[in-house]
């Protein structure tokens, strides 16, 4: 990431510290603080406040931090980063009380100087996560992308006759031949196993004729993709093809209600109302999808529960899913950016039900 588009991220920070009347945050999130500064190591973290960007890590990333850090001004500290940062704090200071252990926060209570007041602020630098700017977005076009491609792999190689074990390692492979890492270990669950949504596959072979879901995301330059596609390895059975089409319809409408200003939850009922339609309601058990970018799940949510507004710049997945204990299981999924006036998906590889032998 650029200077600018760093500097930008860390301004828009300290207006929310006014708005939550802070006088300072300390991210220790290593994802938060790799959001901000641009640092990838395992030992950092920052200070924002209006006056000061301080970054603080130790000997070991002294080299690292100059050549990825941007906008804040580097600390070396010892290895425990918790004392140089304790004394760098002032006023009300926030801190992520979501990554805060008990003991560390005694810890810091104990460290900071007189007149600091410590006060839980989680979820701020997740709130500005949740909106892309353009370099997050081309980056995860990119993974996207690049999933894309080794899905094109399963349509040439086939999956009949191999374990789901061995279709999900060669997809991993892949993945890493291409100069990525999985954002999440692959999963590939034939049969009456794709009724588990986290399935893992197994050492079972995959047989002709049944519904198989592959789910499998990159991870490129730090951020994710997102993608679950439903195959058949063979001729189905009216009911196994009955319950692709309605997922497949359910997924066609709910993209075509994302768009800013859309009610997170509205947007889930979509598809929630026309798998129920369909008979399959309490077979639709999970959201209808999440936020994702450095992390293949965060903000904003797509639930019957999730509150707020999509706002344009929020990157979703879109995956209803229908699973029959013991028979069958059907997702689709699609990696979605939210515009102004609807969305633009990222997924390229077809939804149509693909045989693969």
């Amino acid at each position: 990431m650029t200077e600018a588009t760093l500097t930008a991220r860390a301004d828009r920070l300290v207006d929310l510290l006014a708005e939550d009347e802070l006088d300072c945050l300390l991210v220790t999130n290593l994802v938060n603080v790799r959001y901000l500064t641009g640092f990838t190591g395992s030992n950092g973290a920052c200070i924002v406040s209006p006056e000061a960007r301080l970054f603080v890590t130790d000997f070991r990333y002294i080299e690292q931090a100059e050549a990825q850090v941007r906008g804040f001004d580097p600390v070396k500290g010892e290895r425990d980063l918790l004392a140089d940062l304790a004394g760098r704090l002032s006023g009300r200071a926030g801190f992520d009380d979501a990554d805060v252990s008990v003991r560390t926060h005694r810890k810091l209570l104990e460290a900071v100087g007189t007149g600091v007041e410590l006060a839980a602020a989680g979820g701020l630098v997740e709130r500005l996560r949740e909106v892309k700017d353009e370099q997050e977005l081309w980056a995860i076009a990119a993974a996207t992308d690049l999933a894309d491609e080794v899905y094109e792999l399963i349509r040439r190689r086939g999956m009949v006759g191999r374990s789901e074990r061995d279709v999900a390692g060669e997809l991993e492979g892949e993945l890493r031949a291409r100069g990525a890492e999985p954002a999440f270990p692959v999963i590939v669950a034939s049969g009456p196993q794709g009724a588990l949504p986290h399935a893992v596959p197994r050492d079972v072979e995959i047989e002709p004729g049944v519904l198989t879901i592959v789910d499998m995301g990159a991870l490129l330059d730090g951020y994710c993709s997102d993608c679950t596609r439903t195959f058949t390895t063979g001729r189905l059975d009216a009911r196994a093809s009955e319950v692709y089409e309605l997922v497949r319809l359910a997924q066609e409408a709910a993209l075509g209600a994302v768009s800013a200003g859309a009610n997170c939850s509205e947007v889930d009922a979509v598809a929630r109302d026309l798998i129920e339609a369909g008979g399959e309601g309490e077979r639709f058990g999970h959201g209808l999808g999440h936020g994702v970018g450095l992390e293949v799940h965060e903000g904003p949510r797509l639930a019957k529960t999730a509150e707020g507004e999509l706002r344009a710049g929020n990157v979703v997945t879109v995956e209803p899913g229908v699973y029959l204990p013991g028979e069958l299981g059907v997702r689709i999924e699609d990696l979605v950016v939210v515009t102004d006036d609807g969305s633009e998906v990222l997924t390229s590889f077809p939804k149509e039900l693909i045989v693969v032998d």
